[in-house]
């Protein structure tokens, strides 16, 4: 006897589109920006304590030479060329402030002079990098 095998084909199931993920509620990414501050060597301590102020969570200090001459620093009233440039990171909304600050800083100091400008910083590797330099604490970006 001949026995047939009778194989029950399954319906094919078709594929139904989910529901498109609703976006979680992020907050907009803080802008950075380096800001690099070039002062004497005796003020140095003075204005990297003076810029933790403003949430910068990593500062760098380098020695550095200033480059004018003993004649030049003579005719100016400068006795010191020993320089330090203090390398922060800063939020793009607390830069324009700190800025500010030291200008008034620069001016009303004695033997406090220097300068100031901002790089603007385009990425960072790593959210928690980029949460410690923008100083966000358990914050969802």
């Amino acid at each position: 006897m001949d026995e047939q095998k009778t194989v029950k084909k399954t319906p094919s199931r078709t594929k139904t589109p989910r529901a498109p993920r609703k976006p979680e509620r992020m907050t907009a990414p803080h802008k950075l920006k380096l800001l690099l501050t070039v002062v004497n060597r005796q003020k140095a301590e003075f204005y990297a304590d003076l810029l933790q102020g403003f949430e910068v969570n990593m500062q760098m200090l380098l020695s550095a030479q200033g480059t004018a001459s003993t004649e030049t620093l003579q005719y100016l009233g400068l006795t010191d060329s020993e320089k330090v440039v203090i390398a922060s990171v800063i939020r793009e909304d607390r830069a324009q402030e700190a800025l500010h600050v030291l200008e008034e800083k620069f001016r009303t100091i004695k033997n406090g002079k220097g300068i100031a400008y901002t790089v603007p910083m385009s990425g960072t590797i790593g959210v928690a990098v980029y949460q410690f330099l923008c100083n966000h604490r358990g914050d969802r970006i």
